[in-house]
This record gives structure tokens, C-alpha cells and sequence, in this order.
């Protein structure tokens, strides 16, 4: 039980924030908790806050009550016979924790443990025909009440054959729902849009408003439309069932797969689904391999840069690693690596997660945590598979750190990314991983940092001249000759208006030297070890934006956006 801020709508306060004002909670746990929820996918965040010991369910409870101005209701008020309420199947009941309370005339009270998941209270209202009255309930309270009415007595043959149906029945409504002719028009008109618009992400996204369609274009999120809330559930349960995902289940977190031929082109979807306070998100990662081009001089790279790059690629051992946030570009540059090399004379293998473009001539592996094929039981197993070449697709952990260094100081060349701000970033990084520096030194070769920048469209781009204050603020006077203009965006049909017509890399490289190796050995920090690189010839994400500014590649203004952070560094 609980609830996300992001997802709650603004005129309500967030959940954490309602326990901090009740004295239930600190606001340094409360950030602590909010940390924690980003590394826990799913999770809701009154969940994550009952998890650490930080409140108690009930202090959720009443926190939700007060929050979606629905009251609570504990255990020892629920009647002990509730009302028999012709078209509520047990099975949904169970799977959705409903316990009906009253029935008066046509209005049904009923204590639910996720009030705020619209689904469950309109499948209610089309299942029973009434006007539905929720109360929030204990998850753990509902299904002792249930436990108590027999409805889980697996004993009972009959009852257990009953129960199927039921499970059966259940299933096939939603099946139904999601099958009818518009519905399944809807969603084709949603995905078949990723095409036109050159989209890497669907959104749908359940508010107390409706249904946001939202797509992300060129790393920009933008709503679409907005589908009425009555096309919420049977949307969203039709993209589950292209997914093969259980469509029953709305309390937990799943992710699949749609394979899809949009105008032409075959399309993977991974999608993944997310329990909020106004029913389930569902977000779609557009895999569209006709679009990406694994060719590394493709990518936006500075030839110097470039040039080094392909060095590194090419050493026999070593750990190379690309960092950058989520959406920067990291595994396809490391793909991009990887088609490079002849796979004919070496033995490469990956370890992904999950594979999101299969590569002719490389083994790829996907990991499976959920029985038990983690990053490091699959980097040991395959180290008795005499690669050359090793993969990771992201370190997530001390011990899979632990055994990419092992590995590159046996002689095996291995490519991972990490998520730092700055290539010198890694380095520290894998120290907080618990890799001592003297094998931070042994091991890591080169380190490229990235970030991906919106193309200007070249149709409208108009020409500006920069003011001399924003020349020297940003330092792009030391790659704009005297009197050369800049570009900025102006929007035109070829770009939908946006002024961008897709995206290009900005990078640096950092290679250790001796003289690196001696500052990591002696324990300079990133700021020291950054500076070190620039003096040694380092050219930075920020310099690099800035040479695509002067050639009319991008604006300013999005060499700036993109890197905000390396302000500092």
C-alpha cells in the first residue's frame, strides 16, 4: 500500500510529505525512502517507507485516507457476513482485495486496499451495476477478512473448481474488454504513430483527467492526447495482452515484449508496466533497428577523439567503460564498438539486460534474476567459455565489478557502462564499488563519457549572432571566428515544429596515463583527476557541444540543457 508523489494529482499533498506534517516521519528519511524508491522500480513509495521500518502500515493508511479523501476502515469493523452482491466473482475479489461492506439500495461500500487504482472501481460499477462507495483498507486486514469468509480454502474441490471458473470468467471480461474493435483501433493508431514521429518511448500514463498519451522524441517527453478514463483499463489491458502479460495482475509490477510491423517496418516493444494511484502506467521502449546505425563514425564523434576511441576498441585486455545517464546512447556505442571487431577471429560474448539488438557473430546473454542468472553468476559461467571480448551492459554491483576487473587483468578486453556525470567520475565510482585503485589503475584503459544532443533541422534553421557576453559566459568564442552566426531553432512541418530533426553524440574521452594512474594511486578526487585530463589534451562534453554549435550542428541553448551538470566539473 502507498503512493507515488509524481503520480498523485496537484491538488493533492504528497503522501511523504502528509507523514512529515503528522510527525510520523523526518525529512531526511523522507529522502532517504525517495531514494531508495528510484533504485526499486515500481515500488510505491508508502511501500518502500513500511519496508524500511520508517512508518507503519497504519500511519500509510491513514495518510492515503487523508490524502484521497476516502475514509479507513479497520478489521474489526467489517461485518462478519458481507452482503451477497450479484456479478462480484470471488476470484476478482481475491485478486484485487475487494471486501463488500454494505449494500443499500444501488450503492455499494466496499473496502479496498488501492482505492485510487480506477480500474478495479469501474470494473466494480460494470460488474455490479452500482454506484461504488470505497474505503481504504489494511492489504493485510482484506485478506484475513476473505481468509475468513473460506474464499481461499483451496480443501474444497468444489469450491477449488468454482474458483476457476470464476479466475476464468474474470479473465475473459477483461480479454472482452481489450477485444473490442476500437479499443484494438486505438492502440494501433498509438504505436503506429512511433513511425512518423520518430518516437523512442510511449507513455500511458493514468490521472485522475484521463488517459496521457505521451511520447518522447529526440530525449524531449511530450502528452499527445489525453483518452477519456473510461478507455483506461481496456487500453492498457489490450497492450498486455500483445505483451503476453498476466492482465488480472495490477498490484505488481511486469514487463514484456510486443513484436510489431508498423508501415513497413518491424518494430520490438518493451514494455513495461507500473502500478500508480489512478490505475497502471504503461510505458513502451520502441526497439526499431532499421533506425540505429551501429557505425561509430555515425555518431557525432570529433575525429581526434574518434581516433583514440578505435585505439582502446582494439587493445587485446583492459576495461573500456562508457558512462552517462539513462538515454544517453551508452549501449549503442557499445554496440557500435562491437560490429567493429572482427567476430570471425575472436570469441565475444555480452551480458545484457535485457538484449535489445541481436548482433550476427556475438553471443549474447540476457539475464534472469528471477531465477537466479544475475550479472555475476552469468560473468562467472562465461569466463569458462574462452571468450576474448567480454560485454557487460552495465555494472551494476561491487561484485560484478569485482569480476570485470578480474577479468581484464587475465587478459580478457571488457566494455561496460556505469552512470556518472563525468568520464573521471568512473573512476571514483569504482572506488565507492570497493575496487581498490592500484586495480583501478591495472585494469581500466579509457573511459568515454557521453550525452546525446537534438540535431538542428536543417530546413528552418534561421541564423543568430551570439552577444558578446554570451560568447565569453560559455566560452564559445574559442571555436567562433569573428562575426560567424550561430543557429537556432525555428519549427517547420519537416520537424513537427520542434525546430530538431534527430539526435547526434557529444563525447570525452579520458585514456590513463602514468601521470592519471599516479594521481588515482595517490587518491585525487574527480574535479583533480577532470582538470588533469583537460590539461593533458582531454576535449569536454561541454567543449565538444560547443564545437557542434560553431559548425551549425545544434543550438546553444541545447549544448546547455544537455550539459547542465558538467558545469562544475
Amino acid at each position: 500500500m502507498g503512493s507515488g508523489p509524481s503520480a498523485v494529482a496537484a491538488a493533492r499533498p504528497p503522501l511523504g510529505h502528509i507523514l512529515v506534517e503528522r510527525g510520523k516521519l523526518q525529512a531526511r528519511d523522507l529522502e532517504r525512502a525517495l531514494a531508495a524508491q528510484r533504485e526499486t522500480p515500481g515500488y510505491l513509495i508508502g511501500q518502500v517507507l513500511v519496508r524500511l521500518g520508517l512508518v507503519t502500515d497504519v500511519d500509510v493508511l491513514d495518510a492515503l485516507s487523508e490524502q484521497l479523501h476516502i475514509p479507513s476502515i479497520a478489521l474489526d469493523q467489517f461485518p462478519p457476513f458481507p452482503p451477497e452482491v450479484p456479478g462480484l466473482l470471488p476470484e476478482f475479489q481475491r485478486s484485487q482485495l475487494i471486501y463488500p461492506l454494505a449494500l443499500e439500495g444501488q450503492v455499494l461500500t466496499v473496502a479496498l486496499a488501492n482505492p485510487q487504482d480506477g480500474f478495479v472501481v469501474k470494473a466494480l460499477q460494470l460488474a455490479t451495476g452500482l454506484q461504488i462507495e470505497p474505503r481504504i483498507a489494511l492489504e493485510a486486514d482484506i485478506e484475513k477478512a476473505l481468509q475468513g469468509l473460506g474464499t481461499v480454502d483451496d480443501g474444497e474441490q468444489t469450491q477449488g473448481q468454482g474458483d476457476d471458473a470464476d479466475a476464468s470468467e474474470f479473465v475473459e471480461h477483461l480479454k472482452d474488454l481489450a477485444s473490442e474493435a476500437p479499443v484494438i483501433r486505438k492502440v494501433n493508431q498509438i504505436v503506429g504513430r512511433v513511425v512518423d514521429m520518430r518516437a523512442s518511448d510511449i507513455h500511458l500514463e493514468p490521472f485522475e483527467d484521463g488517459l496521457h498519451v505521451r511520447y518522447r522524441v529526440d530525449g524531449v517527453i511530450a502528452t499527445h492526447e489525453v483518452l477519456p478514463s473510461a478507455l483506461a483499463a481496456a487500453v492498457t489491458s489490450r497492450v498486455k495482452l500483445m505483451a503476453h502479460l498476466d492482465i488480472a495482475e495490477r498490484r505488481l509490477p511486469q514487463d514484456g515484449r510486443i513484436r510489431s510491423r508498423v508501415k513497413g517496418r518491424d518494430l520490438d516493444l518493451r514494455v513495461s508496466t507500473a502500478p500508480t494511484v489512478h490505475g497502471e502506467s504503461v510505458v513502451m521502449r520502441v526497439l526499431d533497428r532499421s533506425s540505429v546505425r551501429f557505425e561509430l563514425d555515425q555518431m557525432g564523434f570529433a575525429p581526434d577523439t574518434l581516433a583514440h576511441f578505435r585505439a582502446l576498441v582494439e587493445r587485446p585486455h583492459g576495461i573500456l567503460l562508457v558512462t552517462g545517464p539513462t538515454g544517453s546512447g551508452k549501449t549503442t556505442t557499445l554496440y557500435a564498438a562491437l560490429a567493429k571487431i572482427d567476430a570471425d577471429a575472436h570469441k565475444i560474448i555480452t551480458v545484457e539486460d535485457p538484449v535489445e539488438y541481436q548482433l550476427p557473430g556475438i553471443n549474447q546473454i540476457q539475464v534472469h534474476s528471477a531465477i537466479g542468472l544475475t550479472f555475476a553468476r552469468t560473468l562467472r559461467a562465461i569466463l569458462r567459455q574462452d571468450p576474448d571480448i567480454i560485454m557487460i551492459g552495465e555494472m551494476r554491483d561491487a561484485e560484478t565489478a569485482q569480476i570485470a576487473v578480474q577479468s581484464a587483468l587475465t587478459g580478457h578486453l571488457v566494455l561496460s557502462t556505469l552512470h556518472t556525470n563525468t568520464a573521471a567520475g568512473a573512476v571514483i565510482r569504482l572506488q565507492d564499488m570497493g575496487i581498490e585503485r592500484y586495480l583501478i589503475t591495472s585494469s581500466v584503459i579509457g573511459v568515454l563519457s557521453q550525452r546525446l544532443v537534438r540535431r538542428l533541422c536543417p530546413a528552418c534553421k534561421a541564423p543568430q549572432t551570439p552577444t558578446p557576453r554570451a560568447l565569453q559566459d560559455t566560452g564559445l568564442d574559442r571555436f567562433l571566428a569573428a562575426g560567424q552566426p550561430i543557429y537556432r531553432p525555428v519549427g517547420c512541418d519537416q520537424c513537427r515544429g520542434t525546430g530538431y530533426l534527430g539526435r547526434t553524440g557529444v563525447h570525452e574521452l579520458l585514456m590513463l596515463d602514468d601521470a592519471l594512474r599516479r594521481s588515482i594511486l595517490d587518491g585525487a578526487d574527480a574535479a583533480r583527476l577532470h582538470a588533469q585530463a583537460v590539461q593533458a589534451g582531454m576535449l569536454t562534453l561541454r567543449d565538444d557541444g560547443l564545437r557542434k554549435v560553431a559548425s551549425g550542428e545544434t543550438s546553444l541553448d541545447e549544448v546547455l540543457r544537455v550539459t547542465e551538470d558538467q558545469s562544475d566539473a
